[in-house]
C-alpha cells in the first residue's frame, strides 16, 4: 500500500518560514510527479507547486517567489520550503504523487496543518 507521510507543519508567525516534507514509500518515486496542494477552511483544494521526475517546476501564482518545491529521489522525499509567510496561506497542505505514465495512479497524504498567525 502506497504511503505518503508528511511532516513539518505547525504554527508560525507572519513573516516566518516553514518547511514541510513528504516521504513516499511503495512507489517508484523517480517516476512520479510530486506536488503540494492546500485546502483552507471553506475553500476547494488548490495547487501550490509540482515537480516532475525531471525536475520541471510549476507554481501557483500565489506561491511564486515565496515557496520552493524540491525533491530528493534517493530519500523518496519531496519538500516545500515556505518563506515570508502570511496568514492567507493558512491551510492543510497535502502531498500528492501522480504517476507520469498514467494519471489514474495518484495518491494523497494526510496533510499537515500550516497556520500563520501572531
Amino acid at each position: 500500500q502506497v504511503q505518503l507521510v508528511e511532516s513539518g507543519g505547525g504554527l508560525v508567525q507572519p513573516g516566518g518560514s516553514l518547511r514541510v516534507s513528504c516521504a513516499a514509500s511503495r512507489i517508484i518515486f523517480a517516476l512520479y510527479t510530486m506536488g503540494w496542494y492546500r485546502q483552507a477552511p471553506g475553500k476547494q483544494r488548490e495547487l501550490v507547486a509540482t515537480i516532475t521526475s525531471g525536475g520541471g517546476l510549476n507554481y501557483a501564482d500565489s506561491a511564486k517567489g515565496r515557496f520552493t518545491i524540491s525533491r530528493d529521489n534517493a530519500q523518496n522525499t519531496v519538500y516545500l520550503q515556505m518563506n515570508s509567510l502570511t496568514p492567507d496561506v493558512t491551510a492543510v497542505y497535502y502531498c500528492n504523487a501522480n504517476a507520469e505514465w498514467n494519471n489514474r495512479y495518484t495518491y494523497w497524504g494526510q496533510g499537515p496543518q500550516v497556520t500563520v498567525s501572531s
